[in-house]
Order: structure tokens, then C-alpha cells, then sequence
């Protein structure tokens, strides 16, 4: 019975982990049809290098899936999903992510930092700048909860859920509310390692 039971576990293990890495793939499939998009966009600033960096960050925001394809119109000072024109979305968020890597190295921070500044904003690499140098989940939590949220009305500590493994792992699977995503840059971390995997 029992060895029943651990076969018919291990079947719906590797059910789920094939239906997770299908997903995955078809997924990868459609944000690689911006790597063109990413490519042009990256050259005509003068930039090189990046473009599965810049792709791995459209995987996390959108998958491609929102004309906003790399939720870019809030760092215009607009609101979410303002940008309604895919081009001109890769175009200001990759302006966006060359500008808080460009920071991040001149305040001598890891390349983490910046990433994550994209999606709290320039002043999380100064934070980092005056505190070791090196993105950390604590640090991340830390400023979320004590910088993000209370200056977006947040002032209580008020959390909700945000189920990945990394949120289960450290914080109860929680996200503080107007607080940004602490786990943002290990989520680009991965998805960049996702399209190199699943490219094919």
C-alpha cells in the first residue's frame, strides 16, 4: 500500500514538474519574440550586451502578455499599464533598466541592485550603497516594508499574498502591500536562467 501510494506521488510529481516546464517553454517562446524588439531598442541607445537581461524582465512583469510588456509607464511618473504600444513600452523600460545599472555601477553596488531598482526605484541603490554594497532578501524586505509601502499609504505593515518559491522560503509566501516585490531581482534571476534552459 505504501509503495503504491509513494509511485502514485511520484507520477503526479512528474506530471506537474512536465506541465510546469511546458508552460515554461511556451512562455519563453513568446517573450523571445521580442528579442528583436529588445535588440533594436538596446542599439539605438548606444547600448550593447543585456538583451536576455531585458527579456528576462519582460518575463516577469508580463510574459509579453499586456501591451505594457515591461510595465514601464510607472517610471514615467504614469499609471500602471498607461504605455499602450509594446515598442514604445521596451523603449522606456529599457532606458529605465540602463539607467539604474549605470547607477548601481557608479555607486559600486552588485548588478542585483540595479535589477531590483527596477522595480523600487534609483534611491533603492543608495540604500544599498549605504548598507554592505550587495542586494539581500533582508535588505529588500527591509526597505519595502519601511521605505515603499509607507510612501505609498502603506503604513500599517498590511501584507498579501504572492505564492513563488522564494516568498514561500522567506516570508510566508507574503508581499507588503504598495511595498514592490522583494523578491524581484532572484525572480529575473531565475526567469534569465528559464529562457537560456528553454531557448530551443
Amino acid at each position: 500500500m505504501f509503495k503504491k501510494f509513494v509511485g502514485l506521488m511520484m507520477l503526479v510529481l512528474v506530471v506537474l514538474a512536465g506541465f510546469y516546464v511546458y508552460r515554461a517553454h511556451e512562455n519563453v517562446k513568446h517573450v523571445m519574440s521580442y528579442e528583436s524588439a529588445v535588440s533594436k531598442n538596446l542599439a539605438a541607445q548606444g547600448l550593447s550586451g543585456d538583451t536576455k537581461l531585458a527579456l528576462a524582465i519582460i518575463y516577469t512583469e508580463t510574459k509579453g502578455k499586456s501591451a505594457d510588456v515591461m510595465q514601464s509607464s510607472e517610471s514615467l511618473g504614469a499609471k500602471a499599464n498607461d504605455i499602450s504600444n509594446e515598442n514604445e513600452s521596451i523603449q522606456q523600460g529599457i532606458s529605465n533598466l540602463s539607467k539604474v545599472l549605470e547607477y548601481a555601477s557608479e555607486k559600486k553596488v552588485d548588478v542585483w541592485t540595479g535589477v531590483q531598482a527596477y522595480n523600487y526605484g534609483k534611491a533603492y541603490v543608495d540604500y544599498i550603497a549605504n548598507h554592505g554594497g550587495k542586494n539581500t532578501i533582508a535588505l529588500s524586505k527591509a526597505y519595502s516594508r519601511d521605505v515603499v509601502a509607507p510612501s505609498l499609504g502603506n503604513t500599517t505593515g498590511e501584507t498579501y499574498y504572492h505564492i513563488t518559491p522564494d516568498s514561500l522560503w522567506y516570508n510566508q509566501g507574503k508581499l507588503y502591500t504598495n511595498g514592490g516585490n522583494i523578491f524581484y531581482a532572484k525572480e529575473v534571476e531565475w526567469n534569465m536562467f528559464l529562457i537560456n534552459l528553454l531557448d530551443w
